[in-house]
């Protein structure tokens, strides 16, 4: 019995109780606006409830686990997941013009999701490594190409948004393991020179068949509905205009909970996916929408404090890449919604319908807290176990 007590009192210990009070106002927040999305408590309201219950659980789970034991594992799980990823585009399934899953026999996987965690502990234990040398350009190289691999299939699925947010977590932890700011230089010219490009021959790159060669047809209608949603109003251009009408009639402080009416008409696309955002900031209003986004800053704040007291360089940059990524999901759908990025399928964190996105965040979160209560057990010669 005083077994069973003592591990019950290390299980709560390994929470991080203050990410996990953020975390369960996420998700009250999260099943409310999920209530009213679907005007009720219908199957879709019962599956994410049962998906964050288990996201939770996984998250428990994920924190008991010390930082050092993901570590080692890090090559083959990454290991694992390329060849999942090369396995889905040879005999990959194809849904809606898209193939991202892989049927086992026994399940059928998206293997996509696991490189939004992998991909940084594997760049993570790659420069842990390399901690007691000085990096040279060819560490960084090698760090891109182990980056550029998964990123490349991910895209050629085709999955942007996926390919986005993996793209997003591999390049914080190069970034934070020391990769010189002049370097960035170049790429940010060459962004800046490229949007210019597009915006002054707009009309000639929007044009009906003409080929923009790295980008699908699909993907380049995307940029230029983001650029004029209204050439198309009641087609590609339909999402970001009605989003855009749903958060602006929210005004100051929103229509109230469940009064919304461009998504009670139905009006708002993908309401309890991609846009559920658009809904809330109906109902809420503008000071619901900044509550929402203060509530995240504060988990993202979080996550950075328990990257700022790690014990280790691993986990620093493991902490500080998954903190970073949830910014980025937030920052690509809010985008989105809002009409000032291009839609690119990225769920609102703790917000979206979905299990496979709520289970990747609990995983991210629990190494959070792995990372936040794992103290180093140091020998009598000084060593770290």
């Amino acid at each position: 019995m005083k077994r069973l007590w003592l591990g019950i009192a290390h299980a709560f210990r390994s929470l991080d109780l203050p990410l996990f009070v953020l975390l369960m106002l996420m998700a009250v927040l999260g099943l409310t606006v999920m209530h009213s999305a679907v005007g009720g408590t219908d199957w879709r309201f019962a599956e994410q409830t049962k998906h964050f219950m288990v996201a939770f659980c996984v998250m428990w789970a994920v924190a008991m686990i010390p930082p050092p034991w993901v570590m080692r594992a890090a090559p083959y799980v990454y290991a694992v997941a390329v060849a999942l990823l090369l396995g889905v585009e040879f005999f990959g399934e194809t849904s809606k013009g898209a193939t991202r899953w892989l049927n086992l026999g026994f399940t059928r996987i998206q293997p996509s999701e696991m490189l939004k965690i992998t991909v940084p502990i594997m760049l993570a234990w790659y420069f842990h490594k390399r901690q007691n040398t000085e990096l040279r350009l060819v560490d960084f190289m090698v760090a891109t190409v182990l980056l550029a691999v998964p990123f490349v299939l991910i895209v050629r699925q085709p999955d942007l948004g996926t390919a986005l947010l993996v793209l997003a977590a591999g390049f914080f932890v190069i970034y934070f393991a020391g990769l010189s700011f002049k370097l960035l230089v170049p790429a940010a010219i060459l962004l800046v020179l490229g949007l210019g490009v597009i915006l002054y021959f707009e009309d000639t790159l929007c044009e009906p068949g003409f080929d923009w060669v790295i980008l699908r047809e699909y993907q380049k209608h995307r940029v230029c509905t983001l650029l004029n949603p209204g050439m198309d109003p009641l087609g590609k251009g339909f999402h970001t205009i009605q989003s855009m009408i749903a958060v602006g009639s929210g005004g100051i402080y929103g229509k109230g909970y469940m009064l919304g009416t461009q998504s009670r008409l139905d009006f708002i696309p993908e309401r309890t996916t991609d846009f559920i955002f658009a809904v809330f900031a109906e109902e809420f209003g503008l000071y619901g929408g900044v509550m929402l986004l203060a509530l995240y800053a504060l988990i993202i704040v979080r996550g950075l404090a328990i990257t700022a007291n790690a014990s280790d360089q691993y986990s620093r940059l493991v902490a500080g890449a998954l903190s970073m990524m949830l910014f980025t999901y937030v920052f690509v759908n809010v985008g989105m919604v809002t009409g000032v990025l291009p839609v690119v399928g990225v769920p609102l964190p703790f917000m979206s319908y979905g299990g496979t996105a709520l289970l990747t965040l609990g995983v991210a979160c629990g190494m959070l807290m792995g990372i936040s209560r794992y103290q180093p057990v140091v020998d009598s010669t000084h060593r770290r176990l």
